[in-house]
Order: structure tokens, then sequence, then C-alpha cells
């Protein structure tokens, strides 16, 4: 028994066409040029192979996941595969340099006095003694 496709599977890729319905970006370009060196690509690696997602890209999808609190699962088709952004975002939890993006975005807004020190709250997990 042959089995066939009637249609090739379609493939998760990033909406990037512009269209009105892809909400606007969660880090503005000022921001991502502010941070965009700790994101770096690496170059492509010279036996070949897959290239890497964009790295701002998946961040977008990160900080999509962290923001609705979803799971990694219902990461929307506009970003990448939710395995490749839940590996960016292990790498980068686990090498700092989300908590160092985090500190540059911060003490930017400090120097223009957005920040009110005084004010500020933090969320946690709640666990028993």
């Amino acid at each position: 028994m042959l089995i066939t496709l009637r249609q090739w599977p379609r493939r998760r890729r990033p909406n990037t066409t512009g269209s009105r319905t892809v909400p606007p970006p969660v880090v503005s370009d000022s921001q991502w040029n502010l941070i965009k060196d700790l994101f770096a690509n690496p170059s492509p690696s010279p036996e070949g192979g897959r290239p890497r997602a964009d790295s701002r890209a998946c961040l977008e999808g990160v900080l999509w996941v962290l923001r609705t609190g979803a799971q990694w699962k219902e990461l929307p088709e506009r970003y990448p595969s939710y395995s490749t952004c839940w590996r960016r975002h292990k790498e980068w939890t686990e090498s700092g340099v989300l908590v160092e993006a985090w500190r540059r975005l911060v003490e930017k807004l400090d120097r223009r006095g957005l920040v009110k020190w005084d004010q500020a709250a933090g969320d946690g997990t709640f666990s028993p003694a």
C-alpha cells in the first residue's frame, strides 16, 4: 500500500510580512540597539547546517510567553518554534544574558527619571517554608 501526501505539511515560520494583524514588537528598535550585542547571532558553521533563528524574534517569543503566562506550545506562529524559543530562554537565563539586558534597560529608564524606586514592587512564587 502506497501512502502519499496530498500536500506538504505547513512549516512554522515567523510572520515577517508586516500585516496589520501582527502586533508591534515588545522590544522597540532603540531598546534593541541597547541590548543586541548580548544576543548576537553566531556565525554559520563551516560544516553547514541549518542557520539559527533570529535572536530578536526568539526574544520576542520568550517575552510573549513570560508576559502572557501561556505554555510554550501555545506560542503563536509569528515567532520561531516554541522549542527554539524555550532553548534560547534556557541559554540566556543560565548565562545571565536576560538579567544583563534587564539591567541595561532599567538603567536607561532610571537615567531618564522614569523609575520610582520607592514604589517598586516584586512578584514571586510563594512556597511553604
